[in-house]
């Protein structure tokens, strides 16, 4: 018997449940563990950014690592416009890329 969930009218219906249960919001993960597609791009990020002061890598897909939001703050954007800040990370990405639905990039440069 294939398990079969579906999502209708903000209720979570299930094969094996007989009382639905309200879904509110999107599912959250405790705050300090981390996917293992989270901790593969953020290594990425690390290596190809080492002046990265902030680095925030968070999946918002629900854990399926479809769609990732990436905070990065490094000197290394200085002197870039947002959109030259975004390839970088689009090229230093080039390969996850690919098995994405979505990708969220928000860049910085430090206050000094």
């Amino acid at each position: 018997m294939l398990a079969c969930t579906r999502l209708c009218s903000s209720t979570i219906f299930s094969a094996f449940r007989t009382t639905p249960v309200t879904a509110v919001g999107h599912l959250q993960r405790g705050l300090s563990s981390q996917t293992d597609g989270e901790e593969r791009i953020a290594s990425i990020l690390k290596d190809k950014f080492p002046l990265a002061s902030k680095l925030k890598v968070t999946d918002i897909s629900g854990g399926c690592g479809a769609m990732y939001e990436i905070h990065i703050e490094s000197s290394e954007f200085k002197g870039k416009r947002t959109v030259q800040q975004h390839q970088l990370v689009n090229q230093a990405l080039k390969e996850e890329i690919q098995g994405m639905h979505g990708l969220r990039i928000f860049t910085n440069i430090p206050k000094q």
